[in-house]
């Protein structure tokens, strides 16, 4: 009986990821929706530890962190021409990242450590 309910929790936690990752890309078009995303996160990184998915959330987390860091910087360099390359390849990254995630939690496997 506790396989199944593990098995059930698992492929929860596994829609959990793929609609995070989702709301991640769904924030190029509507931004809230990508702090939606990090605040559920948060709020269940604990039922994912020690499994594959939480590699996925932590790559999640850096992806939004480290986006948002070059949003910034691109923002405040954007009228010395800087900023539009660096908010350029900010994007493209942050797509990159959202899609190389989805396609590996797709193949169930985790992400990488770095």
């Amino acid at each position: 009986m506790s396989a199944v309910v593990d098995t059930e929790k698992a492929k929860a936690n596994k829609t959990l990821t793929t609609i995070i990752y989702a709301l991640y890309g769904a924030s190029l078009f509507v931004g809230v929706t990508g702090i939606v995303a990090i605040v559920m996160n948060y709020l269940k990184q604990e039922e994912v530890a020690g499994t594959y998915l939480e590699s996925h959330f932590r790559w999640q987390i850096r992806t939004f962190w480290f986006s948002i860091l070059w949003g910034v910087i691109g923002f405040i360099t954007f009228f010395i021409v800087i900023g539009w390359f660096v908010l350029i390849a900010d994007a493209v990254w942050f797509i990159y990242r959202i899609v190389k995630g989805f396609l590996r939690l797709n193949e169930g496997k985790p992400m990488y450590t770095a």
